[in-house]
């Protein structure tokens, strides 16, 4: 009996923005989700000289098989929370790559074969969530719900799982995503 061969997968994601907006937090909840779906997962992360206010960045790269660079160099998905991040990392989107902007911030993209999801998350948190301080939980569930990278269930238990104090408005956060991602009529996971 033969077993078919297993399709190997990498993915590679930049969050960037700048300090302050929970970039860093969000990496390493994506890496979280990925290392419990039994995924192999590296997570780096860079931020300026001011904690905020600086630039930020944090990648995450998801594979099955094993990983030899730890940084992400050509990105399968960007998420840019300003127009500086954007401007720096918009480069490095590959082809097909998906590009994931909050329009509050970032004004000006110019992308080719690249899909492009661009909201106010920001402006999305504040009305509809209370605060600005989901954001970075509000646009990495979009990421997830839009290219279904983990499941819903593994970013969920890590959502809850990494400060429990902000459980709830976080799980918030990922439910208003997933009604986002379905106004872009985009398929989506159960």
């Amino acid at each position: 009996m033969t077993t078919k061969p297993k399709i190997s997968f990498k993915k590679e994601v930049r969050l960037s923005g700048s300090g302050g907006q929970g970039l860093l937090t969000v990496g390493l909840i994506l890496a979280e989700a990925a290392t419990s779906e039994g995924l192999n997962v590296t997570q780096t992360q860079s931020y300026g000289a001011a904690s905020r206010g600086g630039s930020s960045r944090a990648d995450v790269i998801i594979s099955n098989q094993p990983i030899y660079y730890p940084e992400a160099t050509r990105f399968d998905a960007l998420v840019a929370l300003t127009q500086e991040s954007c401007d720096k990392f918009l480069p490095s989107l590959g082809e097909n790559g998906i590009l994931i902007v909050d329009t509050v911030f970032v004004k000006n993209y110019n992308v080719t074969d690249q899909k492009v999801f661009a909201l106010p998350f920001t402006m999305i948190a504040m009305e509809q969530l209370g605060s600005a301080l989901p954001t970075n939980i509000l646009a990495l569930s979009f990421l997830v719900y839009a290219t279904e990278i983990v499941s819903e269930k593994a970013l969920k238990a890590a959502i809850t799982n990494f400060k429990p104090q902000f459980a709830e408005s976080n799980l918030k956060a990922m439910k208003l995503a997933k009604k986002l991602v379905a106004e872009y009529d985009l398929p989506m996971q159960e």
